[in-house]
């Protein structure tokens, strides 16, 4: 393999608390290592047209503690098709870049397993969404802070519960996966948790409300993933209830986009910051096509075709210890 002299660097996908520190670390890892970096603006989209400019230590200071990401993101249907690659990879030529990191998640590894094979060009992902559905690590970038953002959101809207004795539905990101529900919903001590891996169970429900919320709390909360399988999210499952019983207090909030942004946690920066540098120092060890993670507290690089093929899968011991705790 060529040696590799520059690098280019983009955000992809969703953003998450914690991608600019990333973003940094990726960019002092190059520059420790005697590489030229380089920013491509709006992810995929900017390399088909050449928005990019490059960085210098200075071009990432001050950044380590600000949600969203300074490289922006964007979709790109155009990057989905040969032209559109092809047009990518002839701005990458001219700019003299020999090898990506792309920071995102399953879309933006499909796209950069696809761009990889077509023009043999080297490319590390580095995980980051608030999802945590990638498999090969324990942790992606951005989750921790997610987490932290929901548990607080939740505890606020179990006051105004508790206060009108009423049963809140709280509708959390996750259309494919129930990660961010299920630990959220265990630290802040939902009552019941509803998430798109397992079909939800109205009988089981049910039976709850009738045994718990009628008779020993003054208010409940109910975590529902956007994407659970009843098909509508929390306003589905809050009328459906309403109407087998219509005596309770029932009220919907959705937290959307405000689970997304703001500071990232500390262990966000912390894994962002390893996983970064790791990157870097794969892409000189001559890896390609591959995501690091973290396992077990240690690195591990795990080939883009395995991390987008396997399914990762809930731990059975937090679904069961949501059932024990809701009594």
């Amino acid at each position: 393999m060529a040696q590799i002299k520059k690098i280019g660097v983009l955000t992809s996908g969703g953003d998450a608390p914690g991608m600019n520190a990333a973003v940094r670390a990726v960019v002092r890892a190059a520059i420790y290592n005697n590489l030229k970096v380089v920013g491509i603006k709006q992810g995929y989209h900017g390399m088909i047209l050449d928005r990019m400019e490059p960085m210098t230590s200075k071009s990432v200071s001050n950044i380590i503690h600000q949600g969203g990401t300074i490289l922006k993101s964007a979709r790109s249907e155009g990057f989905r098709t040969p032209d559109g690659r092809k047009k990518a990879y002839e701005n990458l030529k001219k700019r003299g870049i020999d090898a990506l990191v792309v920071i995102g998640g399953d879309g933006t590894f499909t796209g950069a397993r696809i761009f990889g094979q077509e023009y043999n060009i080297p490319i590390v992902g580095v995980p980051g969404t608030i999802d945590n559905d990638l498999y090969g690590t324990d942790y992606t970038i951005g989750y921790d802070t997610a987490l932290n953002t929901v548990v607080e959101a939740v505890d606020k809207v179990r006051d105004t519960a508790s206060a009108h004795s009423r049963l809140f539905f709280i509708e959390v990101m996750g259309r494919d996966a129930g990660f961010l529900a299920l630990r959220s919903g265990i630290a802040s001590g939902a009552e019941a948790i509803l998430v798109p891996e397992i079909d939800t169970d109205f009988k089981q429900l049910y039976n709850f409300l009738e045994k718990g919320f009628n008779k020993d709390k003054s208010s409940s909360i109910v975590l529902v993933a956007e994407g659970e399988k009843f098909n509508g999210g929390a306003i589905a499952v809050a009328e459906r209830v309403s109407k087998e019983y219509p005596d309770y207090d029932t009220r919907v909030t959705i937290l959307g986009h405000i689970q997304r942004g703001g500071t990232p946690s500390a262990f966000d920066r912390v894994t962002a910051s390893r996983l970064g540098v790791s990157a870097v120092e794969a892409l000189l060890d001559d890896q390609k096509s591959i995501m690091v993670g973290v396992m077990n507290k240690e690195v591990t690089h795990v080939p883009f075709n395995q991390a987008l093929k396997n399914k990762k899968s809930l731990n059975p011991a937090l679904l069961e210890l949501t059932q024990v705790l809701s009594i």
